[in-house]
């Protein structure tokens, strides 16, 4: 298959989540919703069941959600809740809700009020002292919690092989994306910022088998292809999350490519794989405690301001002149970290602009003239 016809695949499954939950229900999969961050997926693969990535949306406006929530809890959250209620997302089974942030926490309890009658709601508390022997077993408690929870859904206990053989599904799919961010530098010509977020997005909405398999196939022919000769600038992209098409046509127009990327919905999810080998739910807490460089995780070493310059070796080993970092509005993690973040990009010596954005907002004017200009200055380097 062609890459024109590949991407054009996972962007139809990009922007048709709905379309994608109905045909697995429609299959006789049961679904089961999982929000962000760090939801251990293999769990629900390894039940059977389809893990349903739930980041917002970018296409609907907050109403019922505004009866549960304050109007300072970020838009990705408040989204997955009016989902929830206006019966977008009625063909769950069931959805895991991650309390890694302070939006998330109370949200957790939200949805599980607003939804006790409608679905089962999981409830995932990640530990902050993720790497210490008690960090670890606090994080084995909650993961046996969600796979109990899970075996009530499936009507059956899950088996250690089948979480064994889910995690190496998982760490085939991680690896694969990892080889496409790179080749989708390589190949910016080719693979622009609206493609590229199509092809990582649709991992939310298919079994990762599946994914994996057709992105195999688009690496492969991307690889046969000679490196681009491109005339225009690379940035990175840090954030929560960069999905949304009519910003990234910003990007397009404006002959700015994407290097790599740090952000949450992106690379941050697939940095670290599994052990295969022992046992899979212990392999699964390991895991997570092995993540780092992430606003949203506890770093015992802060002071050093390591993700700061995790960021910025980023930018220079991936090409790019500079970095665009979309703050996510009422984002504390992030607007904290930010000060840290400059301090280290400007010791760096590389060029940055910071544009708020949020899952509401329809109008990107402002941020295409920030966009356009930074091109225009990184250019002229």
């Amino acid at each position: 298959m062609s890459i024109e016809a590949l991407v054009k695949e996972f962007s139809a499954v990009a922007a048709n989540p709905h379309g994608q939950l109905k045909a697995y229900k429609a299959a006789g999969k049961k679904c089961i919703g999982v929000m962000p961050y760090y939801a251990p997926e293999e769990l629900v693969y390894a039940a059977g069941m389809m893990p349903f990535g739930m980041w917002g949306s970018n296409k609907k406006n907050i109403a019922k959600a505004k009866e549960y929530c304050a109007t300072f809890y970020c838009t990705i959250a408040q989204l997955d809740l009016e989902m929830l209620l206006d019966g977008t997302c009625d063909l769950l089974d069931g959805v895991i809700t991650p309390t890694i942030c302070d939006t998330l926490r109370p949200m957790s309890q939200n949805i599980r009020v607003a939804m006790s009658e409608k679905l089962p709601c999981i409830f995932l508390a990640h530990p902050q002292f993720r790497r210490p022997a008690f960090g670890l077993k606090f994080c084995r408690d909650q993961y046996d919690h969600v796979k109990t929870e899970l075996e009530k859904i499936r009507g059956s206990e899950i088996k250690d092989e089948e979480i064994r053989n889910a995690i190496k599904v998982y760490n085939k799919s991680r690896a694969a994306r990892r080889e496409f961010i790179k080749l989708a530098n390589v190949h910016c010509d080719v693979i622009d910022p609206i493609q590229r977020s199509a092809v990582l997005k649709a991992s939310y909405f298919m079994l990762k088998d599946e994914y994996t398999e057709k992105l195999e196939a688009l690496n492969t022919e991307l690889k046969a292809l000679p490196a681009a000769k491109w005339n225009g600038v690379k940035v990175v992209t840090s954030g929560i999350i960069v999905d949304n098409p009519v910003l990234l046509k910003v990007f397009k127009d404006n002959n700015v490519a994407i290097a790599a990327d740090d952000v949450a919905h992106e690379s941050r999810m697939i940095r670290v794989d599994a052990d295969e080998t022992g046992d899979p739910m212990d392999a699964l807490c390991k895991q997570f405690a092995d993540q780092d460089y992430d606003v949203l995780l506890y770093d015992e070493e802060s002071e050093k301001n390591r993700r700061g310059e995790y960021v910025a070796n980023l930018v220079k080993e991936s090409g790019a002149q500079g970095l665009v970092l979309f703050m996510q509005q009422f984002c504390d993690p992030e607007e904290m970290e930010f000060p840290y973040l400059k301090k280290a990009l400007d010791a760096a010596g590389i060029p940055f602009i910071k544009l708020g954005v949020d899952q509401q907002m329809r109008d990107f004017g402002q941020a295409a003239t920030a966009i356009q200009a930074f091109a225009d200055v990184l250019s002229a380097q």
